[in-house]
Order: C-alpha cells, then sequence, then structure tokens
C-alpha cells in the first residue's frame, strides 16, 4: 500500500512497533496533546499503518497518557451512555483532562451539536474548542469572499452559544489563521456570554503580523483552551517561512506566556499541537495575501519582518520531511511531542 504524505513522497507502509517508546519511563505531565499534533500518524494509520491509536478517543487518549501527557484535545462528538461513561472513568481514575473539537465554519445541525454537547459533557470534558477557517491569505483572494465566510462563521457560532450556556461547558474560539485580534474580540462582545472565549495559539496569528506576546495579552482574560506551540522564522524571497518547532528550540518566551494566562485563568489546562511538517510560507510580500488584509497596519508588516531577520534560523536548520519515509515521519512525530512534554515539565511547571 501506498501513502503520499509529506511533500508528497511515496512511501511504504509498514507496521509499527506498538507505542514506540523510549528507554525511560515519561515523566507524567500536566500538559495535553491536540490531536493534529499526530497529524502524520493519524493520515498513515488512514491509510493502513500499524497499530492505531489516534482514531478513537479513549484509544488516544490512552496512548497519550502512556508517553507522559496529562490530557488530550480531540473530536470526541456524539457517543453512547457506556462509552462516554468509560471515557469519563478513564480520566478521572487517571487525573486527566479531555476537551472535544468540532468545526464552526458554517451552518450548524443544531439538534446534531446539542446531541455532541451532551456527551462529551457526561464523558467528562472541560471545553470544546471550535475552529472556522484555515489560511485566509491562501483560502480567499478577494475580501468580498472572506467577509462572506467571516459572517456565516460568526452566525454558527452564535447559534451554538445558548447551547454551551445550558449545558455550562465552554466553547474556545481558537485564532486559526483566519481572526485579527480586533475582529474576535468585537464578536466575543457581541456574543457577551462566559462560555464563549477563545481557545490561544500562541503562533497561528504571526502568520496574520500580529505579535504573539500582544496575541497572549489581549486573549488571555478571554481563554479557555491553549494550544501551546513554539516556532521558528526564516525570510524567503516573498515574505517569511513559519515552522512549528519543539518546546525550548524556537523563538517564543514559553514561560512568560504560561505565566500571562495562567495569571489571568490560573486553573487553565494547555495542550501541544506540534506540528511536524515543512515550514508554511508566508506570502506577506504578496498582492494576494493582502487581498483580505487591507485593514493590518503597515507598521505590523514592518514589526514582523524585523522580528524575523532578529530571530532568523539557518533555513537548513528549518524542519524538513520530504525524504523521510513513513515509520521515519511518524517516529519524528512522536519525538518532537516527547520533546514538548519534557520540556513543559521541566521548565513549565506542567
Amino acid at each position: 500500500m501506498l501513502f503520499s504524505i509529506g511533500g508528497g513522497i511515496a512511501a511504504s507502509i509498514l507496521s509499527a512497533p506498538a507505542w514506540a517508546s523510549e528507554s525511560t519511563i515519561p515523566k507524567k505531565t500536566k500538559l495535553g496533546i491536540d490531536d493534529f499534533s499526530c497529524n502524520i500518524r493519524s493520515r498513515a494509520e488512514k491509510a493502513g499503518y500499524t497499530p492505531k491509536v489516534t482514531q478513537d478517543p479513549l484509544t488516544f487518549l490512552k496512548y497519550c497518557h502512556s508517553i507522559g501527557a496529562g490530557g488530550v484535545q480531540c473530536a470526541i462528538g456524539r457517543r453512547d451512555e457506556a462509552y462516554a461513561k468509560e471515557l469519563r472513568t478513564y480520566v478521572e481514575e487517571n487525573d486527566l483532562f479531555i476537551e472535544d473539537s468540532v468545526w464552526l465554519g458554517g451552518k450548524v445541525d443544531l439538534e446534531r451539536f446539542e446531541a455532541g454537547v451532551a456527551s462529551v459533557k457526561a464523558a467528562g470534558a472541560r471545553t470544546i474548542r471550535g475552529f472556522c477557517g484555515g489560511r485566509r491569505y491562501e483560502q480567499f483572494d478577494k475580501r468580498e469572499r472572506f467577509d462572506e465566510f467571516a459572517d456565516l462563521s460568526w452566525k454558527a457560532i452564535e447559534s451554538v452559544a445558548p447551547i454551551v450556556e445550558k449545558y455550562r461547558i465552554p466553547l474556545a474560539i481558537e485564532n486559526h489563521k483566519d481572526w485579527l485580534i480586533p475582529h474576535m474580540l468585537k464578536m466575543l462582545r457581541k456574543i457577551d456570554s462566559e462560555y464563549v472565549g477563545v481557545c490561544i495559539d500562541t503562533n497561528n496569528s504571526f502568520a496574520l503580523l500580529e505579535d504573539p506576546m500582544d496575541l497572549v495579552e489581549a486573549y488571555a482574560t478571554w481563554a479557555h483552551s491553549v494550544h501551546l506551540k513554539d516556532m521558528a522564522v526564516c525570510e524567503y524571497e516573498g515574505g517569511f517561512l513559519l515552522a512549528d518547532i519543539a518546546f525550548g528550540e524556537g523563538t517564543l518566551d514559553l514561560p512568560r506566556i504560561v505565566e500571562i494566562i495562567r495569571k489571568a485563568k490560573p486553573s487553565m489546562k494547555f495542550s501541544v499541537e506540534m506540528s511536524t511538517r515543512n515550514p508554511l510560507k508566508v506570502p506577506c510580500l504578496s498582492e494576494k495575501y493582502w487581498a483580505t488584509l487591507g485593514d493590518v497596519p503597515g507598521v505590523n508588516l514592518a514589526r514582523t519582518m524585523r522580528y524575523v531577520r532578529a530571530h532568523a534560523s539557518d533555513k537548513d536548520t528549518l524542519p524538513n520531511i520530504d525524504n523521510l519515509s513513513v515509520d521515519e515521519q511518524v517516529k519524528l512525530e512522536e519525538q518532537n511531542i516527547r520533546k514538548c512534554l519534557r520540556y513543559a515539565a521541566e521548565h513549565l511547571n506542567l
């Protein structure tokens, strides 16, 4: 069986040993793992890779727990009563946490959504992370099209707000590479619900020329969930390259970020979203990039490019998985997650 992954390299699917582990027993951390951190493995499993550890929430939770994580964020959705009870029991017996994940980028089937909320509440989920779009500078080439998407997305969020309020489970809207700080805060204030806030992603908005620390400061009091990331950057002719990188190996002041969020929300749970992939191109010097970002001040571009030049990594040191086999990619992905877990325990009190 062939599987196309990373840069399009076709590799044979091989059976991997069950839940590859290091020689030492992993230290238990309070840091959760977002399922996108295992995106390579998830896609490989769908193409035949074994053993399967990412396709079922309880199995995924057990896998993450086995490598030292304190919880997970993944799509849980509607489950029968027995499954929800089993998931909750495992969470409580092992002092873990779980968070659900849902798409809210268009019209929502409210009956189906409510059934999912009831299910994840019964399973013990602490929050629901909502995401709407992708990279707006790639997805849209006209401001009108982005505005249509934004209108649909926020109508969807508004429509589910009464449901999460009814079940008293927070909805955390991620600052994906779609929402700018002023827009996000304007809409959250309009909805005006203690149960609708933000899933802070610590480097997504850098692709929209927003300062990571400004973002954390702006969203801290609104936070219900956190995607903790580090990042590496490098200039290229069209703008800059943005790479997810293991904690402590990038440019972000993670201890300060955690401190700011904890000050605002002492009981906050953090999840690593470490995407093992080639760097993303952020073409901020291209005309198409600005088609939906015309209201971003030019000073933001200048500040961002100064930051990129001051913190630039050597291009050859940035992640490159194109020539790795699927087995090697899966192994590297888990190594990166383990590095983040270890750093969180040793440096972030997580």
